[in-house]
């Protein structure tokens, strides 16, 4: 598929070969244009999981482990607030200050929990619907650098970064969803930069967005401003279309208190909830890929516990989200093997339960988009399709092991994205795809080859994915056009994208009532 975006950049650009028309350029035209989402090849939420890193005992043997763990070993440092939910559904406060959770009250709240979800978005078009194997990919992380890719740097993260990255997001195919992915360094003050955190994603983009809260009592403001952009509170628990990611625990196996008051201010403003374990193998989770699935899977289900003793069925996502280290060092690895095997088997274990599960993929250890930054990606994100994972977040334009995020590289992992939706998709196998009668009528009464069959033409869209970015030119093409550079494409396209207006930006009263009641960074 060519992303539809990418012909209208060029069109817009005045580049004549966009606008040429008569013969091959006029039937490229025409396989470049948009195509409707019942023939695209690609789309957001098709079903993986034939990929199974884990056999069906060994998944058994890790729920019984982390069943095993929440009973005898337990968390501590709830706030007072969730113990009291929590030992009143059945959990049991020790005398060691640890909840301890029974076998019987994991498997109740398991059965209580919402298994279907659909994570809204302010355009309709852009709903995610998270059950069984549907698979979407999107940004998240918390960079504090951006990748200036033309003088090979880093700079601080800013809140026109934040704004720009949501610009880009809203305008590829392949990314389905914008969680904040870098932190507004030029905002010092930390409830104005979680509202303008907010306001820089929903002004850039209608996908659906996910933030994070400092402190609880940051959140009322923020559902304040939400209300406004969807006009009325009303309106807002109707479709809410801003998920709070919440590191809810600090592993080893203790709640982060705050942030799980963030969690129930969240909830009781009608907020879907990320339940995210971020443990780091080998430094605050176990060094076994199996071992840190284990813990990774006993925090997110004491999240299942505390969530649905405050409501049955709340909206929540799985997110057991483990790292791996680099053991030479200490440092993270994003973009090795063993954190794309990890994710893969997080994603199983969320199939295991039957709950809507997210994990992080498609990071890079590279610091830049080069061949290392390809493949790190490449490789976790399609396994994690593979594997049926429903929310892939991080799956775009993360760098330096989550440190650095490249704009440049948006562009870049939308390509990279559609490739992997098409292994997600799989290979349909029926009497038409198999081709018996097309390939008699080539063999035995046509020229000899497939290049002007009926089939082929009828099935270069719809079975075939195309890049936007990339180049698959002939080496003797490649010198005609110049010798384009991949980076210098992507460039050219983000900055053909930014210097367009936005097309999610806020009407101008409710822009202008925000701006009344906040401080807003950005310029109106």
């Amino acid at each position: 598929m060519t992303d539809h975006s990418a012909t209208a950049d060029a069109a817009a650009s005045g580049n004549p070969r966009a606008q040429r028309s008569g013969g091959r350029a006029a039937r490229i035209a025409v396989r470049s244009a948009p195509l409707s989402e019942t023939i695209r090849p690609v789309r957001p939420g098709m079903s993986g999981g034939r990929y199974n890193p884990l056999t069906e005992a060994e998944v058994l043997r890790i729920h019984e482990t982390a069943l095993t763990a929440l009973e005898e070993i337990g968390l501590c440092d709830a706030p007072p607030s969730g113990v009291e939910v929590m030992t009143r559904a059945g959990a049991i406060a020790g005398s060691d200050g640890r909840l301890r959770f029974p076998r019987a009250l994991v498997e109740d709240m398991l059965a209580k929990a919402a298994r279907n979800i659909t994570l809204a978005a302010r355009d309709p078009r852009h709903d995610l619907h998270l059950e069984g194997t549907r698979v979407h990919y999107g940004t998240a992380g918390a960079a504090v650098h951006v990748v200036d890719v033309e003088g090979r740097k880093y700079r601080e993260s800013t809140v026109q970064d934040l704004f720009d990255a949501a610009r880009i997001v809203d305008r590829m195919d392949n990314i389905h969803f914008l969680q904040r992915p870098m932190v507004c360094r030029d905002i010092t003050d930390n409830l104005e930069m979680d509202l303008n955190t907010i306001y820089a994603c929903c002004s850039g983009t209608t996908k659906h967005v996910g933030t994070s809260f400092t402190e609880a009592s940051y959140v009322g403001p923020a559902l304040d401003m939400l209300h406004m952009i969807a006009g009325g509170e009303a309106s807002w628990r109707a479709r809410p279309f801003v998920s709070n990611s919440n590191c809810f625990v600090v592993p080893p196996m203790k709640f982060a208190t705050e942030a799980c008051l963030v969690m129930e201010a969240c909830m009781a403003g009608g907020m879907p909830v990320l339940l995210l374990s971020a443990g780091q193998a080998g430094a605050t989770a176990p060094a076994p890929i199996a071992g840190a699935i284990v813990q990774a899977v006993a925090e997110c289900l004491a999240g299942v516990v505390y969530v649905n003793a405050i409501q049955p069925g709340y909206p929540a996502i799985f997110g057991t989200w483990p790292f791996v280290s680099d053991l030479r060092t200490g440092a993270m690895s994003g973009g090795s093997g063993e954190q794309a095997l990890l994710t893969a088997g997080c994603a199983q274990m969320h199939r295991f339960y039957g709950l809507p599960g997210g994990a992080a993929a498609g990071i890079a250890d590279a610091k830049l988009p080069d061949m290392q930054a390809g493949w790190e990606q490449a490789t976790s994100n399609v396994m994690a399709g593979l594997a049926g994972l429903n929310m892939v977040y991080e799956a775009a334009g993360m760098h330096a092991s989550l440190l650095g995020f490249c704009l440049e590289s948006l562009i870049l992992g939308d390509d990279l994205l559609g490739q992997a939706m098409r292994c997600v998709r799989g290979i349909e196998v029926n009497d038409d795809t198999m081709g018996l009668e097309t390939m008699r009528e080539v063999c035995l009464k046509g020229p000899g080859h497939y290049l002007g069959s009926s089939q082929t033409l009828g099935l270069m869209q719809t079975e075939y994915v195309y890049p936007a970015t990339a180049d698959r030119s002939s080496p003797k093409e490649w010198e005609e056009k110049g010798r384009p550079d991949l980076l210098a494409n992507a460039t050219a396209r983000k900055d053909r994208i930014l210097s367009q207006p936005s097309a999610a930006r806020l009407d101008p009263a409710t822009d202008a009532a925000i701006r009344a009641r906040f401080r807003i960074h950005l310029p109106a």
